[in-house]
């Protein structure tokens, strides 16, 4: 039976009652919901990039912006990781606001084949290891951990998930969720993916115990700034074996939430540059339009005209404004025009 060791340090209690106090103040903010928008474009470009820097891909962000914003049909190995990634991203994220999420197994499986499609074998996508692997160092390449037999796999990962939903009202959502990343990289259970599937992971079960706020920051970012120093957190040295009933949790679960304070933090100064700013407020009827589309998947002006009392010059310009802050698109020409959202 899983049963994690870890230590509630001053440093990590102290962390867990900022990370309450951040949350709490940026929820009491009211801001425009293209800000929100915006932020959420970038933080899943920030994600996308940083992830995928992790595990090597060469790409800089600004090439990652550019694949994200034309998707190219011919791509490399290292675009296709960046367009995996950035899917997964958004099918989560639809998850996660339709209340649909379940977190489980099943859901992990849909996660590392969508990370992984077009770049391993088909029979290796959205399936457990069904062979031994190992670890290496990403400097030196030398083997540095070898992970618990393919054998023992399904099981590891259903006694995690079960220590998860037993104490989902008992141990603070933070910790369980930094106990789930490390334990996850410590199984092992792909072939290839195993750093994507459980940082993407992650963000789900934050969510689904109420954490939210984090579809606004990416805290791959933090993790990115200094590998190494992830890897040394995240990860162990030497045979599962050994070491599983000798691991402590605690320096992760501190590093762990260091990574979370430290993106937060980013998040709110944007969020206060952001509200200062009056070209990027939304009326009330910009967010009619914006919830209609939600609602019927498109709308007209005939639509808007029955929605609001607004002229026809003046509802032209606020379909433009909507436009011009990328939040919807125009498609269709004369009477046939019509506006989506910008996906």
């Amino acid at each position: 039976m899983f049963d994690p060791k870890y230590t509630i340090s001053n440093r990590l209690l102290a962390n867990i009652k900022r990370i309450t106090s951040i949350i709490a103040d940026l929820n009491n903010q009211v801001f425009s919901g293209v800000v929100f928008v915006e932020l959420e474009k970038r933080a899943r470009e920030i994600s996308v990039f940083s992830s995928t820097s992790i595990e090597g891909n060469p790409l800089p962000l600004t090439d990652v912006k550019r694949i994200l914003k034309t998707a190219p049909e011919h791509i490399r190995d290292s675009e296709k990781e960046v367009l995996n990634y950035n899917k997964v991203l958004i099918e989560l994220n639809n998850l996660i606001k339709n209340e649909k999420q379940i977190f489980d197994l099943t859901l992990i499986l849909k996660i590392q084949e969508t990370i992984t499609t077009g770049l391993i074998e088909d029979y290796c996508c959205g399936k457990l290891r069904q062979e031994p692997v190992f670890v290496n160092n990403p400097k030196t390449r030398q083997t540095i951990y070898l992970p618990p037999e393919q054998s023992e796999v399904l099981l590891l990962l259903n006694e995690l998930f079960k220590y998860i939903k037993n104490n989902k009202n008992i141990i603070d959502p933070l910790i369980l969720a930094g106990i789930f990343h490390k334990q996850f990289v410590i199984i092992h259970p792909f072939i290839d993916g195993n750093g994507r599937t459980a940082r993407a992971a992650t963000k789900v079960l934050l969510a689904e115990m109420g954490l939210n706020t984090f579809n606004l920051f990416s805290f791959e970012n933090y993790y990115n700034q200094n590998v190494t120093k992830y890897f040394e957190e995240v990860g162990v040295i030497g045979n599962y074996y050994d070491l599983k009933d000798s691991i402590d949790f605690t320096s992760w679960l501190e590093y762990f939430t260091d990574g979370i304070i430290d993106e937060l933090l980013r998040v709110g100064k944007e969020l206060n540059l952001k509200s200062v700013i009056p070209d990027d407020e939304l009326k009330d009827y910009h967010q009619k339009i914006i919830n209609y589309i939600e609602k019927k998947g498109y709308i007209s002006d005939r639509d808007y005209a029955k929605l609001t009392v607004r002229a026809k010059p003046t509802r032209n310009l606020d379909f433009r404004k909507l436009i011009k802050l990328d939040i919807i698109e125009k498609l269709g020409k004369g009477k046939a025009t019509y506006y989506k959202l910008k996906k």
